[in-house]
């Protein structure tokens, strides 16, 4: 009888019914919510755990939500306040995710000012305390209130010097030059079986090493599927390009394909590169990319999904590629690591193709947007952010 009540509270005859409304509502058609998992790409995946999410707490009501995110992008969209966890603590600030770091300046600005001016007050005082502290008896009365004066300011606590984020500095090595096209698509036509429908028809493109292009599109609609095909890891290479370029694809996977777990960075990165003898000068490398003492010798199995996608930016890097293709790669780099890589990507001498959701990173790299979309790849005329203003004007019409 408990079992029969409780499936009446939580309406348990209806619960296809929400979940086909709720499956609809996120773009799947009656053929795709009969499809297996399997068969799904990851973004389709993400959006079955937002329906399971959603018809979970379709019974209770939120009046708070808390989220963990590196989307600066998203956070402005949604966050009426930001939590800043730092050195152990936490900091509370109104607003969204600019106005957190407008007002986190402002107060780090105040902070640094009162902390200059106590050190200034405090080495004015011991200055004074040193120097006529056994004097006359008048200027040892000055002297011991001065002494007084700054025991009290020590006693109430003085202000802390600001310390900043720690800041990372990524770098590609120079990879020379080469002429134009390093990469030539030419009528390429593909699709994985006979009884599937075709992802691309009659693609017609070129790119080389001044090529940024970031590939935009819904999900399922091929733009990782793009990479592999260029890379012949799907089917036999599409491409003509010269045999002197390196050509490498970083993506989700590579931590769990190409990684050696039970290695540390260090021993895995000089494996990797036995040209370099001198572990002091792996460490530099590593330490380039924010992996730093214990880190460096912890088996990597042991580091968050953050700190492996760095060892996978440092082995990258030290393949002195021609040209880079990055499959959404900052899903576990946290915003200051983003940041890096961006600056890394500008001061990079080859091509860059680029499969992301993060819209800050690709205002900040790409220089051209490709839409992959019905079977094709066309180029949008304006920048990033005319494109997410035709995606939300896309969805009020829906």
């Amino acid at each position: 009888m408990e079992l029969y009540e409780r499936l009446e509270e939580l309406d348990a005859d209806k619960a296809e019914m929400r979940a086909s409304r709720i499956l609809h509502g996120l773009g799947f058609s009656a053929t795709m919510q009969q499809k297996k998992l399997k068969d799904f790409s990851g973004g389709w995946r993400m959006r079955v755990a937002l329906a399971r999410f959603c018809i979970r707490s379709s019974n209770r009501t939120f009046r708070i939500l808390v989220l963990i995110s590196h989307s600066q992008d998203f956070l402005n969209g949604v966050c009426t306040n930001i939590i800043h966890l730092h050195q152990r603590k936490l900091k509370y600030y109104t607003g969204n995710y600019d106005q957190y770091v407008k007002t986190r300046a402002e107060l780090e600005e105040n902070q640094m000012k009162r902390f200059n001016w106590e050190q200034d007050q405090i080495a004015h005082m011991k200055n004074y305390i040193a120097r006529f502290g056994h004097g006359s008896a008048k200027l040892a009365r000055q002297a011991q209130s001065k002494e007084k004066t700054l025991q009290k300011m020590v006693a109430s606590g003085l202000t802390e010097r600001v310390v900043n984020d720690k800041t990372l500095s990524f770098y590609f090595p120079p990879c020379g030059k080469i002429p134009p096209p390093v990469i030539m698509v030419q009528n390429v036509s593909f699709k994985y079986s006979d009884n599937t429908p075709h992802i691309y028809k009659n693609l017609e493109f070129g790119i080389d090493l001044d090529t940024r292009v970031a590939l935009v599109g819904p999900n399922g609609a091929g733009k990782s599927t793009l990479l592999k095909l260029l890379m012949g890891e799907v089917a036999p290479p599409y491409r003509r390009h010269d045999p002197k370029v390196t050509v490498l694809r970083l993506s989700w996977q590579h931590l769990t394909e190409q990684l050696e777990l039970d290695l540390s960075p260090l021993e895995y990165m000089m494996k990797c590169f036995p040209e370099i003898k001198e572990k002091e000068e792996m460490r530099k490398i590593i330490g380039r990319y924010g992996l730093t003492g214990k880190q460096q010798v912890s088996p990597i199995r042991n580091l968050s999904d953050g700190q492996k996608c760095r060892v996978c930016f440092a082995w990258l890097a030290w393949q002195n590629p021609h040209m880079l293709f990055l499959d959404e790669p900052t899903n576990h780099l946290d915003i200051e690591t983003i940041d890096a890589l961006a600056e890394a990507i500008n001061e990079f001498e080859g091509g860059m193709m680029l499969v992301s959701h993060d819209f800050r990173l690709i205002q900040q790299v790409a220089q051209e947007i490709w839409v992959c979309e019905n079977q094709t790849i066309t180029k949008w005329k304006s920048g990033i952010l005319g494109y997410k203003e035709h995606l939300k004007s896309k969805i009020e019409k829906q």
